[in-house]
């Protein structure tokens, strides 16, 4: 699908919603998408970008950044706490803090550096066994030990489970960021981001719909 019709698709979701369009940020995701799909989005202004791992990310945008100096760089994926400085050094998000071992570790570099990513904590609002996150119980006081790392905490953002219905999570994510004052809510893929706009989702996270379907090794 056309970049113009995800967006035209984005400001009839925001109008239905009675929200500014401008306060929802697309993020395409070009994780395993060949590099001529991510240069024609490039070429179409867009420059918000997500990846889900380090090293493919590592390999894709230092040299699309040589073209492009205002590319911004979401990093999606799980985060294993010795790919942090690198990921650190890449992105300007990373929305996937999830345990104390990797907010700590992120805390050392930033304090090491004096730079730091915008964050998000995942929260695993289905309580999936396989899957990474807070449990939504555990929340509150997982929060609330980052911001005392001093880390620069933006929000929460989930991945529901995909046998269920995605406005139960999304609407579960809107509350305990609600209560923990944060603004920021990184939720809605494809399948589903008109759902998430119209329950406040502030970054929405969009693959397949815009470079279609990944092309794996």
């Amino acid at each position: 699908m056309p970049l113009a019709d995800i967006q035209a698709r984005i400001s009839a979701a925001c109008d239905a919603a009675g929200r500014n369009t401008q306060d929802v940020e697309l993020i395409a995701v070009s994780k395993v998408q060949p590099l001529d799909r991510v240069q024609a989005i490039l070429d179409e202004g867009h420059r918000i970008f997500g990846e889900n791992k380090v090293q493919e990310a590592a390999g894709k945008w230092p040299a699309f950044r040589e073209q492009y100096d205002d590319i911004i760089l979401h990093l999606i994926g799980p985060l294993q706490t010795n790919k942090a400085r690198q990921a650190m050094e890449l992105a300007q998000a990373i929305h996937t803090v999830d345990r104390p071992k990797l907010a700590n570790t992120l805390a050392r570099l930033a304090q090491e550096t004096g730079a730091c990513p915008d964050l998000f904590v995942q929260i695993n609002t289905g309580e999936e066994p396989q899957k990474s996150g807070v449990l939504p119980q555990e929340a509150d006081a997982f929060i609330a030990d980052v911001r005392a790392l001093n880390l620069p905490l933006v929000g929460l953002m989930c991945i529901p489970p995909v046998e269920e219905e995605p406005a139960l999570h999304f609407a579960l994510l809107a509350k305990i960021a609600e209560r923990n004052g944060l603004r920021g809510l990184s939720m809605g893929m494809s399948g589903d981001f008109e759902t998430a706009i119209a329950l406040g989702a502030t970054h929405i996270r969009v693959g397949s719909a815009i470079f279609g379907e990944r092309v794996y090794d």
